[in-house]
């Protein structure tokens, strides 16, 4: 609160600010999931005490309002639809400080066929016809590479 007499700020009462925090990480989780370490810079970001913002987004977890899991699962699929390989689904992930079992799960969970999507990327990109030189395949093979395709589903990628 304000008062008349000073501007300084007054701190919130401890439930008061942890309830603040959960309002707004329902107000992020509804918006999509959320990596529970991502949730927590963001909430960090709007100057919120740290302790109280672990303490929030553990009881987050335990109502299943916060997953890793899901984030992880949603993530690969909706990457996977755009048309983003493994290789950098894993980094995506590993960046928001999601696990490696729960990266690994959700790869092999997604019912991708990794080197279909690979040969589907290339033929929107660069059309049905096969590059007709080297250089102009090597440019095409490090397009997928980009996109976080590995050497087996470039092969697969330029079978014919």
């Amino acid at each position: 609160m304000i008062d008349d007499d000073s501007t300084e700020v007054e701190p919130l009462d401890p439930d008061a600010e942890r309830l603040a925090i959960r309002k707004r990480a329902m107000d992020f989780l509804a918006r999509r999931e959320h990596a529970p370490a991502e949730l927590a810079i963001k909430l960090a970001k709007r100057d919120h005490d740290r302790d109280t913002i672990a303490t929030v987004l553990d009881e987050l977890i335990d109502d299943g309002l916060l997953s890793e899991s899901r984030y992880a699962d949603a993530m690969v699929a909706s990457r996977a639809a755009r048309g983003i390989g493994p290789i950098r689904i894993r980094a995506d992930l590993t960046a928001v400080k999601v696990s490696d079992f729960e990266i690994d799960r959700a790869l092999e969970d997604a019912e991708v066929d990794w080197h279909a999507l690979a040969e589907a990327v290339r033929r929107k990109r660069f059309g049905d016809e096969m590059p007709a030189d080297f250089p102009a395949k090597a440019k095409q093979m490090r397009f997928l590479q980009r996109r976080g395709f590995d050497g087996d589903a470039l092969q697969a990628a330029f079978e014919d």
